[in-house]
């Protein structure tokens, strides 16, 4: 279906993640505000990106090697991973209002656990129950968004300028009171639960779902192996291979369970969120890389080095707002061209370039193509399906860009030692 067509569909249906059902008496939900969207998802991406310049801190504190501090990163990264279809599945079963609320607690408590932490242990689990809770957040977020690539456009623009802060954010809060304090910024996004939760419905979307048990065991296995791809890929794969047969057969045997099959056959959906996953692996590799060869290619200072990063990265997010907001008038296939061309440009700019400003370059040009990418494909995915199965189709759409930030970090430390 071309984008072209998505506004058009979406007046009627924009909210329908939160309008379906459970409304009848009361009339529809109003549409939630899209700032207030942008502010309940996008701090999970400044609490994401915190640690890009602390990880030394990090490390330092608590006696460990850069690597094992890295866990900080990937822990968020596989909790975002995992718990974004498990919150697509908690909207279908009890509502989004259910799942923001428990999502909130989850933010909320981890937080508290993360600060307050003796134990790297119980820093990490709390690390973990932040990122749980973040997903669910923004899995709201993208439903309510859902259908329209201008309002899905404000929310993942807020992704690329709060993931562009993160990094530099992190560095001053930890400079200034400690690392702890920076890996908690995703508290802010508790402050716009109330203004949302009163712009989504109470009743469920999907009256006749059920949970599959056995569906959602099988994917968060899956994915589990597959986040510790980078660390040890031989293992990893080969413990992946047996929860991926299984979970096909389960689809066949189960075609409305935890992952619907339809949502799978749902024209250009698998192909649309490959392309959001390999955009979003490029991006947060690149993220993670830039930094230390800045500093391995230059004399520049750490805060040189974050400023720069800062203006590349809010440059690129503001861009892939533009796109986003033109992409009905662009069309599909021009569109794809540009985020494949942009994608394509930015690592292969960091690996044969020889002048060092250049990388500044390379983080705009990534996070606008994932940044676009995330708004406008997701607005595809969400569209060739049915309503009661868009909570389905958002969550696994946004766990394969969740995979990116799993494995990106962990391949930027490969890579570069």
């Amino acid at each position: 279906m071309p984008l072209a067509h998505a506004p058009k569909k979406t007046t009627r249906t924009a909210g329908t993640t939160g309008t379906t059902a459970g409304t009848a008496a009361n009339g529809p939900a109003p549409a939630a505000p899209a700032p207030w969207l942008a502010l309940l998802a996008t701090p999970a991406a400044a609490a994401a990106n915190a640690p890009v310049l602390i990880l030394d801190d990090i490390a330092g504190s608590w006696g460990v090697g850069t690597a094992t501090a890295t866990w900080f990163v990937q822990v968020f990264a596989w909790a975002m991973a995992v718990g974004t279809p498990l919150v697509g599945g908690l909207v279908r079963l009890r509502g989004p209002r259910y799942a923001l609320r428990l999502s909130a607690l989850l933010v909320l408590a981890g937080t508290v656990a993360l600060v307050a932490a003796p134990w790297l242990p119980l820093a990490l689990a709390g690390r973990a129950a932040q990122a749980l809770g973040a997903a669910g957040l923004i899995t709201v977020a993208m439903g309510l968004a859902a259908g329209d690539a201008r309002r899905m456009g404000v929310v993942s623009a807020g992704f690329g300028v709060l993931g562009a802060v993160g990094p530099l954010l992190g560095s001053w809060v930890a400079g200034a009171l400690s690392w702890r304090i920076a890996l908690a910024v995703s508290v802010v996004s508790l402050l716009a639960v109330p203004v949302v939760a009163r712009c989504t419905a109470a009743g469920r979307p999907d009256p006749g779902a059920r949970f599959d048990g056995r569906g959602a065991a099988l994917l968060l296995t899956l994915v589990t192996a597959l986040v510790m791809v980078p660390r040890h890929p031989a293992l990893a794969l080969a413990a992946a291979v047996v929860p991926a047969v299984l979970l096909v057969l389960h689809v066949r045997a189960r075609s409305e369970g935890f992952v619907p099959l339809a949502v799978l056959r749902a024209p250009g959906f698998v192909p649309s969120a490959l392309l959001a996953g390999t955009l979003s692996t490029s991006y947060f590799t690149l993220l993670f890389a830039i930094p230390r060869l800045l500093a391995g290619r230059t004399e520049w200072s750490p805060a040189a080095i974050g400023t720069g990063q800062l203006v590349a990265l809010l440059t690129g997010s503001v861009v892939s707002w533009l796109l986003a907001a033109a992409s009905a008038r662009l069309g599909h296939r021009r569109l794809l061209a540009v985020l494949v061309t942009a994608g394509a440009a930015a690592p292969l700019t960091a690996l044969l370039s020889p002048w060092a400003p250049a990388l500044l370059g390379v983080a705009a040009l990534a996070v606008f193509a994932t940044v676009a990418g995330q708004a406008t494909l997701s607005v595809r995915a969400a569209a060739q399906v049915v309503p009661t199965q868009r909570p389905a189709a958002i969550g696994l759409f946004a766990l394969c860009y969740q995979l990116g930030g799993a494995f990106g970090p962990a391949l930027a430390v490969l890579l570069l030692g």
